[in-house]
């Protein structure tokens, strides 16, 4: 059910108060700033969005203009984008596995080790409450995410459209995506437009609609069959038995000095993302970067991979089939769009920017076909999957984002597709903006089909059921 947000009560209040949230704990805390680790680039779907685009790194507002153009002449009349939120704070599961592997590290009063001493003196600074709250980082992710999309087309990003909302504006109903969204408008409202007087005249609102951001939470048949089956994952859990996997536990014991039987895979990965948080969060090189070098992330970055390849992409049909509602829901504001540029050669909707999850893109992208191996992903060929296409750290690092931008051309309509601000070619397509209609003959079973409550209807006997889903 869609709602409209009444976080607060006027639009961007939250996020002019600065958000006085678990986020700013990092915005208080002195910052280290130290070289980036070597396994950065591994950390799967709790990876930084500079790491996919390093540029960044030098002008987080720089745009590739030139990649963007079309070959065509031609005027963009809408885009559609479904963003991930920004980097957030683990979970308080995640959270208890740290302080877990930290206790363990840290157990033994010897000192001088070199790495267990550099462990004993870092601070564990991680609690419950912070629960994947959005941190500043992960705001400042969506303002400038949403400079550099305003930059790139600024047509379709005027203040006027801002102003008569008809701009949209969708989140889920999550805290970190609805902190998200109130970002990515500051940085419209802020840094872009550079309005002085929006509190006077703007009334629009973000509406909350796991509907279609949160699907998943919707899908009977994937709760039942996919989330709380024990089943489901076991290429997972075989994973953990492999020797490439234990070859890590065993050398993460014995860099710790600690009994091989103490540690599991579970807290293993728990101490290769405090590498990762640390980064992201802190900007912070940390003490638990020296428990891992390139191979080892390679392993850990494979268990992750296919985690979300067997419960979110290509592993269950039912993982991409659940979203069946929001892909028709691109569709349709795309067929809108060129309906109304058609009649009278405006749109009443030039943009619309959903914000949701790493569990929201990945299936829509598997939907549509993107990023499958030939071969699946499985706990016995780690070694023939080096050069795979499903690499999360790639597709859905914080703030990841596909966009749809449609374009008016001299005699037709193209859609052109990016992710992560780059160009992705359509399957079997090589035109970066193939003709519009090309694109719906291609996806015509899905158009024509892809019913989400046939595809998550479950057996009447089973009944309904309340999940509990278990976030990336």
């Amino acid at each position: 059910m869609a709602v409209v947000l009444n976080r607060h009560v006027v639009l961007l209040t939250f996020a002019f108060t600065r958000f006085c949230s678990a986020g700013n704990l990092v915005a208080n805390r002195e910052h280290q700033t130290g070289d980036i680790p070597a396994i950065a680039k591994y950390f799967g779907t709790k990876t930084r969005y500079e790491e996919i685009n390093p540029y960044l790194l030098n002008d987080i507002l720089f745009v590739n203009k030139t990649s963007l153009q079309l070959q065509q002449e031609c005027t963009p009349v809408h885009i559609s984008a479904v963003i991930r939120h920004g980097t957030r704070f683990p979970t308080a599961k995640n959270v208890k596995m740290m302080k877990d592997i930290y206790k363990i590290a840290t157990k033994t009063k010897r000192r001088g080790l070199g790495l267990v001493d550099d462990i004993s003196h870092w601070d564990m600074w991680y609690n419950d409450t912070m629960d994947g709250q959005l941190v500043k980082k992960g705001r400042d992710d969506h303002m400038n995410l949403a400079f550099r999309l305003a930059t790139a087309y600024p047509s379709l990003f005027t203040e006027d459209s801002f102003r008569d909302c008809r701009m949209k504006f969708i989140t889920s109903s999550k805290h970190r995506c609805v902190d998200s969204t109130l970002s990515f408008i500051e940085g419209l409202v802020m840094k872009y437009w550079k309005m002085q007087d929006w509190r006077k005249d703007v009334h629009c609102q973000p509406e909350v609609n796991d509907d279609l951001m949160r699907f998943f939470d919707k899908c009977e048949r994937f709760v039942v069959d996919v989330e709380e089956n024990k089943t489901a994952l076991q290429q997972v859990d075989l994973f953990k038995t492999k020797p490439e996997m234990q070859g890590v536990l065993d050398k993460v014991a014995s860099l710790l000095d600690i009994a091989a039987s103490d540690i599991t895979a579970d807290l293993v990965e728990a101490a290769f993302y405090m590498c990762s948080y640390d980064l992201s969060i802190r900007n912070l090189k940390s003490p638990w970067c020296q428990l891992f070098d390139q191979e080892d992330a390679k392993v850990l970055e494979y268990a992750n991979d296919l985690k979300q390849y067997w419960k979110r992409g290509y592993g269950h049909e039912i993982n991409s089939k659940s979203s069946c509602t929001l892909f028709h829901d691109l569709f349709r504001r795309l067929d809108k769009a060129v309906e109304e540029s058609e009649r009278s050669g405006t749109v009443s909707e030039p943009a619309a920017f959903q914000i949701g999850h790493a569990e929201t893109l990945l299936p829509l992208l598997s939907l549509m076909g993107f990023f499958k191996d030939e071969t699946p992903l499985t706990a016995d060929n780690f070694a023939q999957q080096w050069g795979r296409v499903f690499r999360t750290g790639h597709i859905v690092p914080y703030a990841s984002n596909l966009v749809f931008i449609l374009h008016r051309c001299e005699g037709s309509y193209r859609l052109q597709l990016l992710l992560n601000e780059k160009p992705l070619s359509f399957p079997q397509m090589d035109d970066p903006a193939p003709e519009y209609q090309h694109v719906k003959n291609l996806y015509s079973n899905l158009l024509e089909g892809c019913d989400f409550k046939k595809e998550c209807k479950l057996p009447s006997a089973i009944g309904a059921v309340n999940p509990i889903i278990h976030e990336l």
